[in-house]
């Protein structure tokens, strides 16, 4: 595995948005299939949930991206990857303690962070500005 994907590019890819063709290309360069975590499918459901909620989308939509997700996981685009949890939030928060008073990063992002480099993932994929700063600093090749 070298990359890893956090929510705000997986959004991307299964609602449109006015970067999902960036993220779609970028998906199309990828070989190996992407770590879709426990926190990945809490996140990107909701998400999901949120924009019928937000009323840019209908359930038909909702329910066909849910589709999608399953779709993409039965055909190795994204793979169940197993998280060491206690070491993923260990990173999180030595991450946390050098550059969340520095950056302003959030619980979320650092644990996104800190699941790539407890991978050992070598690319990250993001839209968030904050978060592509921190996998920046921890010497993650990032793209967005």
């Amino acid at each position: 595995m070298k990359a890893y994907a956090d929510t705000s590019f997986l959004v991307r890819i299964y609602l449109t948005q006015s970067d999902s063709s960036k993220a779609l290309a970028l998906m199309r360069d990828f070989r190996d299939p992407l770590p879709f975590t426990p926190l990945h499918r809490h996140e990107l459901r909701n998400a999901l949930r949120l924009a019928v909620f937000r009323k840019e989308i209908d359930t038909d939509r909702r329910n066909a991206a849910f589709a999608d997700i399953d779709s993409d996981l039965a055909d190795n685009i994204l793979a169940h990857v197993p998280i060491r949890w206690t070491d993923a939030f260990g990173e999180a928060e030595n991450l946390g303690k050098t550059h969340t008073e520095i950056l302003g990063i959030r619980g979320m992002d650092l644990l996104h962070v800190g699941i790539a480099l407890s991978l050992g993932a070598k690319q990250f994929l993001t839209f968030d500005l904050r978060q592509l700063e921190l996998a920046k600093s921890e010497g993650l090749n990032v793209k967005f």
